[in-house]
């Protein structure tokens, strides 16, 4: 298991980009939180196995149709031990 934050930066917010990261980390079986930042951005953090890890980085990288990913920061991270994957408000 693996714990990483990730602050994704572009055009990602009004484009659906919070729960297409729900829908894409509960399909690779990954826990943690998704939300808007007040400055455009979008912060998650995820919690699972290193290859599901990967895997939604490469999907925030891209994002959703109407996305544009300007930049992708990524910290790994203690475990807090999400049970779920929740967007927050």
């Amino acid at each position: 298991m693996r714990a990483i934050q990730v602050t994704v930066y572009g055009h990602v917010q009004g484009v659906f980009f919070r729960a297409g990261t729900r829908q894409k980390a509960l399909a690779l079986g990954l826990a943690g939180t998704v939300r808007s930042l007040p400055d455009g951005s979008v912060f998650i953090e995820a919690e699972g196995e290193p290859g599901a890890l990967e895997q939604l980085l490469a999907w925030c990288r891209v994002g959703p149709v109407g996305a544009h990913v300007t930049e992708v920061n990524v910290t790994e991270t203690a475990l807090k031990g999400f049970s779920e994957f929740l967007i927050l408000r």
